[in-house]
């Protein structure tokens, strides 16, 4: 499995290189939302009140044409993007970039607010009835109907039946097990079958029954997820203010190393908060698209309007609401016990320490890939150290490093009190090896302290209250309900992706049930792996879906005109 992982790490990191991790990608994303924002005069301001009153109602006709309400489809696609993304992928992105992270994922939040109206908009303009006579919308119908490019459309469609495996099954399954293992001691694979089962059933009923499922626990999973992080907010208040100091106070130069935490460049925090930022809300991805398609009106601007309250909900209230309770709880950087993931573990030649700044600025510059002589940490600078990955054979007595010369690095800090372990948890004796900085022999399991992300962070985060332990539970039972529900909505997506690659709806029954099978699998699975998949996958519809909407940009504007003059 180890050789596998390391094996799938280098496809993944290489794809993800040219895709959602390449330089470029953060300025596409937001420069579409920007364009378009500046181009249709801010209507994630102008409209923000109208898309209540459609919302609630007010201005389309109970008999038009569709399968759902506003309201629902709302909730479905809502359930689509509240998920791992705003428990462990907020965590994940502060984890990697700092308190400037959560910056970049308001910004992509409210620029995603104009995107994602786009989106929906064209997606619901061109939608089109399937061989059973319900409602299928997407980006891939105004790639063919509007743009004229049948090639385009099969990419988006087959790239959305990958993520909806990658993106919305895999990493909600996988953070659902680890956060059920680390509160109850459920084993992963246990809860994984458990789940499975009941995602199936669920899904098996099409977008009706999951409309219906998903409007019960949107309301629900949000109230139980904001008592908890109230709770650490009110214990923690005197540092709430801070939190939010340092958020635009690193925006644009970058968190510096605290505690366990060795700093990110601005580049570093801008990416993965954007990234982090698109995996949340989805905006400009086109999959919200699919699912507002479903809903009933007669004027496709109308659902537009609905949909820019997505990324304002999941994003500037969840996120927003998690990513204060970490930052203000101290937890992103203070070091826990953990088993370490073989993926995220690294052996550097020599000693290093927290202590000594000129360790931590190396340390700093080798985990950021910073390209430079110097490094200023505190308003002084200091001068890098090449760091080199260990090659050599080490020895071990009673599962403690004997005699040094070798530094552990876990989850990009200093691992402390590391433990060699060998078969039955017992500690290891003997002689290891180690090849370019992984650990090359077989059946040994490391332990020890480092920082933790995703899920355990939002755990830990939301400890630091007056619940304690408790604490921990709503975390637990929010994640069981946004992730479940985000698998719930991903399923439809996969459904609409198949029927408009076969033109039936005679294999969405296969599709469906590979994707409960890849729901189970994906609970064993490394936690990292998983969110790399996730990275890579989610690109590949997120970049024809952006080109597409540009080109369509003077319809866009058209349309929106036509529904203000009717009016």
């Amino acid at each position: 499995m180890d050789a596998f992982t390391l094996g799938a790490e280098k496809v993944l990191v290489a794809l993800d290189g040219v895709l959602g991790g390449a330089v470029y990608f953060p300025y596409l994303l937001l420069g579409v939302g920007c364009f378009f924002t500046i181009y249709l005069g801010f209507p994630q301001v102008r409209y923000f009140r109208r898309a209540w009153g459609v919302l609630l109602g007010r201005h389309t006709r109970a008999d038009a044409e569709g399968d759902t309400t506003h309201l629902q489809a709302l909730s479905t696609a809502l359930s689509g993007t509240v998920g791992t993304g705003n428990i462990g992928g907020v965590a994940l992105a502060i984890f990697l970039g700092g308190p400037a992270a959560l910056f970049w994922m308001w910004a992509t939040a409210f620029v995603g607010m104009t995107t994602k109206f786009v989106e929906v908009t064209i997606s619901h303009k061109y939608r089109v009835k399937d061989d059973r006579g319900e409602i299928a919308g997407g980006p891939m119908y105004f790639m063919e109907r509007g743009l004229n490019m049948k090639w385009l459309a099969v990419f988006f469609a087959a790239a959305t039946v990958l993520s909806t495996l990658g993106s919305g099954n895999m990493p909600q399954s996988n953070n659902m097990a680890e956060g059920l293992q680390a509160s109850f001691q459920i084993p992963t694979w246990a809860s994984g079958l458990v789940l499975a089962t009941l995602l199936g059933l669920v899904i098996i009923g099409g977008i009706k029954r999951i409309a219906r499922v998903a409007t019960a626990i949107v309301p629900a999973m949000g109230i139980l997820y904001a008592i908890g992080a109230f709770a650490v907010l009110a214990t923690n208040y005197h540092e709430v203010g801070p939190a939010f100091v340092s958020v635009f106070r690193d925006a644009f130069t970058g968190s510096a190393a605290t505690g366990g935490f060795l700093g990110a460049t601005f580049a570093y925090a801008f990416n993965k908060g954007v990234n982090r930022g698109l995996f949340s809300n989805e905006a400009g991805q086109g999959s919200a698209p699919i699912a507002h398609a479903s809903a009933r009106a007669d004027e496709p601007v109308s659902e537009g309007f609905v949909s820019i309250l997505e990324p304002f909900l999941d994003t500037l209230v969840i996120c927003t609401l998690t990513g204060i309770v970490i930052l203000a709880s101290g937890a992103w950087k203070d070091k826990f016990d953990t088993e370490f993931d073989v993926f995220d573990t690294q052996f550097i030649a020599g000693t290093y320490t927290d202590s000594n700044p000129q360790h931590v600025a190396s340390l700093h510059a080798y985990l950021n890939d910073v390209d430079a002589d110097t490094v200023t940490l505190g308003g002084v600078s200091y001068a890098i150290a090449d760091v080199e990955r260990a090659t050599g054979t080490f020895e071990v007595a009673g599962g403690r490093l004997d005699g040094g010369g070798i530094t552990v690095l876990h989850n990009r800090s200093i691992a402390e009190d590391v433990r060699f372990l060998g078969a039955g948890g017992t500690p290891f004796s003997g002689i290891i090896a180690v090849e370019n900085g992984s650990l090359a022999t077989p059946g040994i399991t490391l332990s020890g302290k480092s920082l933790v992300h995703s899920v355990r962070l939002t755990s830990e985060a939301f400890k630091r209250s007056f619940f304690g332990e408790y604490g921990q539970y709503a975390v637990t039972v929010g994640l069981v309900l946004f992730a479940f529900s985000t698998a719930i909505a991903w399923s439809y997506y996969g459904d609409r992706a198949i029927t408009y690659l076969f033109g039936t709806t005679r294999w969405v029954m296969p599709y469906r049930g590979a994707y409960v099978l890849a729901f189970f699998l994906a609970t064993i699975l490394d936690t990292s792996l998983v969110w790399l998949v996730s990275a890579v996958t989610l690109t590949l519809m997120a970049l024809p879906n952006l080109v597409g909407i540009v080109l369509l940009c003077r319809e866009m504007k058209a349309t929106v005109r036509d529904y203000w003059e009717a009016q």
